[in-house]
């Protein structure tokens, strides 16, 4: 949906928070988890990142992460001449039976709400809408906390813009590094990757790929781990002041302060 002006993107918001609200207040949780999230015993969706509890619903997900936005990563491409077909979101396949042939979608999504959290899932079915729906959820059900800083030796900021240090992720034959890079660099990185990036809240990156990238449903799973990293590598109390590491929202802590 394409946002005109200002009175036209608050307007969209009120009625995405409604939307949301009507749906926290019909949401009956099936997971113990679920239920300390609507009695709000569990308010903070760091409580259980932190943890590494695993989440089953994705209404968790909706109800403490505010403005969570998805977008559907181009995965398919169009029938074209000499494989120059227009790149779609839905990747369609098909299998042979006695039956006929039958045709499968599957699609990829990416979640986030462009301040420190971001997920990725994966949907298939027969049908174009249900597999689009599968992807969100999935999305939603994978979601992370990143580290954000700015860790290149030619920045001078120490405002979040970037990562702190470079990170490689893998998925089969594709290897992507993520580089920091200087203020106003901007993303510098596949279209794929870049959505990615965005909605994870990175504004300024270099990137390198290796292997295979023509799979683009592993080039967007080793991104995702490589972004993965950023919470996991381990740096040094001194280096984190230098590198203006930062974890997870900066709307949060600024909050808390």
């Amino acid at each position: 949906m394409v946002v005109k002006n200002k009175e036209d993107k608050e307007i969209l918001e009120a009625s995405e928070i409604t939307r949301t609200e009507n749906i926290f207040e019909s949401w009956v949780p099936k997971t113990i988890l679920g239920k300390q999230v609507k009695n709000k015993e569990v308010v903070d969706i760091d409580e259980i990142l932190d943890k590494g509890t695993k989440i089953f619903e994705p209404e968790i997900v909706d109800a403490l992460v505010p403005n969570l936005e998805s977008e559907l990563l181009l995965l398919g491409q169009a029938k074209g001449k000499f494989g120059g077909g227009q790149r779609r979101a839905f990747k369609q396949t098909q299998k042979k039976t006695r039956e006929g042939n039958k045709i499968k979608f599957t699609t990829a999504a990416v979640v986030g709400n462009g301040d420190g959290y971001v997920g990725i899932g994966f949907g298939s079915s027969q049908e174009t809408m249900p597999a689009r729906e599968k992807s969100v959820k999935s999305a939603k059900l994978n979601l992370i906390k990143i580290v954000r800083g700015s860790g290149s030796w030619e920045s001078d900021t120490s405002e979040p813009h970037s990562i702190p240090f470079a990170v490689e992720g893998k998925c089969g034959s594709v290897v992507v590094k993520l580089i920091p890079a200087p203020k106003g660099t901007g993303l510098k990185a596949q279209g794929e990757v870049a959505k990615i990036l965005k909605m994870a809240g990175i504004k300024d990156v270099w990137s390198k790929a290796r292997g295979k990238t023509t799979s683009r449903m592993n080039v967007i799973k080793a991104t995702f781990e490589a972004l993965k990293k950023t919470m996991t590598t381990h740096t040094l109390l001194e280096h984190k002041a230098i590198i203006g590491l930062h974890e997870g929202s900066s709307a949060v802590k600024k909050g808390e302060e």
